[in-house]
């Protein structure tokens, strides 16, 4: 797996779990800057105005960077809820994501190692349920290429997971694609052995 390229959650998702009659509501979501991720954050807590505690962390880069990070005990005694919460997402196995656990007091006291616990486990459940989708550096290239290139360049596209946005016909056939960014090398290697050297490569 290269940095351009990680599993991230498809879309929002949520599940509750239930410790001693607290109720504890994660809620994750796909983010790519702490502007968005502060955003989701604002988002739950407008959602759930009369939760006791509105907890959060994210995580933007690859699975288990570090480097931009953020975390919040929102009232909570310090490092049951934040830090616990990060760590899950840094061993989730997933990039570019924030996560909101809600919690609703159920009467019993949990101390701060149930606290722990409890924010962890809720952030597990909800990374181990969710629906998956990936994160890829796409390039974008444009070709100038002889017709009789265009079927056999056509056979190999899904060779290199490329796409073909739009082509036009003139002299030469000109096309549009694009494709994982980690592919790029390779499928010029490719363009070049296809047309001997003869078809044009541009950077969209």
């Amino acid at each position: 797996m290269t940095s351009g390229r990680y599993p991230i959650p498809a879309g929002r998702f949520r599940c509750e779990i239930e410790v001693q009659r607290s109720r504890f509501i994660a809620t994750v979501q796909p983010v790519t800057s702490s502007r968005e991720a502060q955003a989701f954050v604002a988002a739950v807590k407008t959602e759930f105005p009369d939760a006791n505690h509105n907890c959060w962390a994210y995580l933007l880069g690859p699975p288990g960077s570090s480097d931009q990070v953020g975390l919040s005990d929102d009232g909570e005694p310090h490092g049951v809820a934040g830090r616990p919460m990060l760590t899950a997402l840094q061993y989730g196995g997933l990039g570019d994501l924030a996560v909101v656990v809600t919690r609703f007091f159920g009467g019993t006291k949990l101390g701060k190692g149930g606290m722990v616990k409890a924010y962890t486990a809720a952030v597990q459940a909800a990374l181990q349920q969710l629906p998956r989708g990936e994160r890829v550096d796409w390039s974008v290239l444009l070709l100038t290429l002889d017709y009789s290139l265009l079927t056999l360049l056509q056979r190999c596209l899904e060779d290199f997971e490329a796409e073909m946005l739009d082509i036009s016909y003139a002299e030469l056939v000109s096309c549009r694609l694009r494709l994982p960014l980690e592919r790029e090398d390779a499928f010029r290697k490719m363009l070049d052995d296809l047309g001997s050297g003869s078809v044009g490569v541009e950077k969209g």
